[in-house]
C-alpha cells in the first residue's frame, strides 16, 4: 500500500524515489545545510515531504541540469529553499545560466576578468565532451569518493582502524 503523500519517508524510501544509493543522501547532507531529516532511534533518517521535494530540486539541479554543488549552494542561497523544492516538484523552472568566459590558455586565467566555473558553482565547461550520462556516472563516482573520504575521516577520528588492517 503507497504512503499518504504527507507521510514521512525513510532514506531507503527517498533514495529508490530520486534514483540515487543512500550514501549520496548522507553525502548531500554534509553540502547542503537545508537538508535536515528527522533522526530517530540508531541514526535513522525520516524525510518530510518538504524534504523529499528539496532533494529532489537538488538532485535536478545536479543530475539533470549539470550544476556544480557549488552552484546549487549559491541557488540555494540566491533563490532560497522553496524555490528548489519548486525545482523538484515541476514548479519552478531553472535559472536561465549564464556562461562564464572560457579560460585564456596563455596566460592560464579566465578571459575579461570573471571567475572559473569552480569559483563561480556554475556548469560544466561546455567544451568537455561529455554525454550527460558520462557526467551523471562521473558525479556518482565522486560522491562515492567524498563518502569514502568522510568515513575513513571518521574512523581516524575513532581511533579504529579500517577493516583488514
Amino acid at each position: 500500500m503507497d504512503k499518504s503523500p504527507d507521510a514521512f519517508r525513510t532514506i531507503s524510501e527517498v533514495a529508490e524515489d530520486l534514483d540515487v544509493p543512500q550514501h549520496v543522501l548522507r553525502f548531500w547532507e554534509t553540502r547542503f545545510n537545508h537538508i535536515k531529516p528527522l533522526k530517530r532511534g540508531g541514526g535513522r533518517r525520516y524525510y518530510r515531504p518538504d524534504d523529499v521535494d528539496l532533494l529532489k530540486g537538488i538532485r535536478q539541479l545536479l543530475y539533470g541540469e549539470g550544476y556544480t554543488i557549488k552552484g546549487v549552494q549559491r541557488i540555494l542561497k540566491e533563490e532560497g529553499v522553496r524555490f528548489v523544492q519548486g525545482v523538484g516538484r515541476g514548479e519552478q523552472s531553472v535559472p536561465a545560466l549564464q556562461t562564464e568566459p572560457a579560460q585564456d590558455a596563455e596566460a592560464g586565467e579566465v578571459a575579461d576578468g570573471g571567475q572559473s566555473y569552480e569559483e563561480e558553482g556554475a556548469l560544466m565547461p561546455p567544451q568537455h565532451g561529455l554525454s550527460s550520462e558520462a557526467l551523471r556516472g562521473l558525479r556518482a563516482a565522486l560522491d562515492d569518493l567524498y563518502e569514502c573520504d568522510r568515513v575513513l575521516a571518521s574512523l581516524k577520528t575513532s581511533g579504529e582502524a579500517p577493516a583488514g588492517e
